[in-house]
């Protein structure tokens, strides 16, 4: 019984999906790199995700087509990945280092261009080179799925293994450059994002901080594989093309009973399948949550509300530039004949008659102001805390 069953199925998926979201923004970038690293990443995720549904439980061969597709997939997107991480650190680079800060539409194609050759060409020439190494047709593990067949002998190591490892050492000089120029020109650094309408700053610090995510893990796990591969097994010699080709239409079906008896293999192959959902996800940790991810899916949430004949409610903030309104004390409306017997007993030097002037007002909105001379030291009392007179 598979215990990942069904948690990396649904891990996979995700990581085939969430990818695609941020993709429009980089391609409005010209950010050919991190197009390229969303391509690679939801490419295999899709492919692990398909071969853990069909292959659960059992080692059958029922889509050999498939399988070879799949394993195809699978080395490409062995290097396609670190390529990926490859130019976005190269990018990286050339901005933080940039000589001039404007940036012309040429400069822009040129850098698809040299994009393409790393992240598509290479990988369309390293798929068919496997061939050479490629012992049988392919291998099904169950629970995994369809797995390339290389036989492990010493070209073994410099066709297929040693790639992602080269690929994430140059990344890292890559990476120690970009911190490098960056500490030293940092103000030609934020006028090129100035002026770039595309790239911000906040986007600049996240690809970079995705390119040394994929780089500490891939290499490690690159360097673990060769480790797994010169251990578990012998390294055989290469004989002729006749030997290791020999019987190649052979399609080896493998319990998991037997893969994971084997302590070595199982980490193996469930490290390398993990990581690529993790290297997917990572990603979209990096770009999902941004303020123009946010944008987007209340654009989204708020055409479905559309289509379903709703609308968002609108909250309206009152302006902050408003000043505070005043504080309104209450008016106190007194007749002549209430003070005229208001009289204390226990002041003598207070007059016994109250002054009967009266303000008449002259309008009718002085009306709400007519206070005799008696009701203003009324008030003027209370303020100071006198009893003497009661409203």
């Amino acid at each position: 019984m598979d215990p990942t069953f069904p948690l990396f199925p649904i891990f996979a998926f995700l990581g085939f999906i969430l990818p695609l979201i941020p993709l429009p923004w980089h391609l409005l970038a010209w950010n050919s790199g991190t197009c390229y690293y969303i391509f690679w990443s939801s490419l295999a995720c899709l492919n692990l995700f398909v071969n853990s549904l069909v292959w659960h439980n059992n080692a059958l061969n029922p889509a050999p087509i498939w399988c070879d597709i799949s394993i195809r997939i699978f080395m490409g997107a062995s290097v396609g990945i670190p390529a990926a991480s490859l130019c976005i650190n190269r990018r990286l680079y050339h901005i933080a280092s940039v000589q001039n800060v404007s940036i012309t539409t040429k400069d822009k194609r040129r850098a698809i261009l040299y994009d393409t050759l790393i992240c598509i060409v290479f990988p369309m020439i390293f798929i068919p080179m496997q061939y050479i190494v490629q012992g049988h047709r392919f291998n099904i593990y169950e629970d995994i799925g369809c797995y390339p067949a290389l036989y492990n002998t010493l070209p073994t190591y410099f066709i297929y293994l040693m790639w992602p490892i080269i690929l994430g050492l140059i990344s890292a000089v890559y990476c120690v450059m970009t911190l490098r120029a960056f500490i030293r020109r940092r103000a030609d650094f934020h006028r090129f994002l100035a002026a770039s309408t595309a790239l911000t700053v906040g986007r600049y610090f996240r690809l970079m901080a995705l390119a040394m995510t994929e780089m500490l893990c891939t290499t490690p796990l690159a360097a673990v594989v060769i480790y797994l591969n010169a251990t578990t097994t012998p390294i055989s010699p290469w004989i002729s093309w006749e030997d290791t080709h020999f019987n190649y239409g052979q399609m080896t079906q493998i319990p998991a009973v037997f893969w994971r008896s084997k302590n070595l293999v199982l980490v193996s192959l469930e490290l390398t399948r993990w990581m690529t959902v993790f290297c997917s996800l990572v990603f979209f940790a990096f770009f999902g949550f941004s303020e123009e991810a946010r944008k987007s899916y209340r654009k989204a949430f708020d055409k479905c509300l559309k289509i379903l004949g709703l609308q968002r409610p609108i909250l309206r903030k009152a302006p902050s530039s408003m000043p505070p309104k005043p504080l309104e004390l209450p008016l106190y409306l007194a007749s002549k004949a209430t003070f005229a017997d208001s009289k204390p007993p226990y002041s003598a030097t207070e007059s016994s008659q109250p002054d009967d002037t009266l303000y008449e007002p002259s309008t009718p909105d002085e009306l709400h102001f007519k206070i005799n001379k008696t009701t203003f030291d009324a008030c003027t009392s209370l303020e100071r805390g006198d009893r003497r007179f009661t409203l």
